[in-house]
């Protein structure tokens, strides 16, 4: 099951995210917060949005807004916008 291990904020409403198979890869979150729904709205808020953890390997916000990392590893993917850790001998 893949996990999220380590975020990074970026600029506007984007996060870098690393994965549990050695994987990372920027994670553009306006899309979402386009939808305009009750749970996503506080996100607007660059502090709020910065106030994001991982629990279990999810994306979580105070609120209790939590995505699943594997759809967000999927989407990445799909995008071609993962990018694997070199491995130094």
């Amino acid at each position: 099951m893949i996990k999220i291990i380590r975020i990074e904020p970026l600029e506007g409403k984007r996060l870098r995210l690393y994965f549990s198979d050695a994987s990372h890869g920027d994670y553009d979150l306006q899309p979402l917060i386009a939808q305009h729904t009750e749970l996503v709205q506080p996100l607007n808020n660059d502090d709020y949005f910065k106030r994001c953890y991982l629990e279990l390997g999810a994306l979580c916000w105070p609120n209790g807004l939590e995505l699943s990392p594997a759809n967000i590893h999927r989407k990445l993917a799909e995008r071609q916008l993962l990018r694997y850790e070199e491995k130094v001998a």
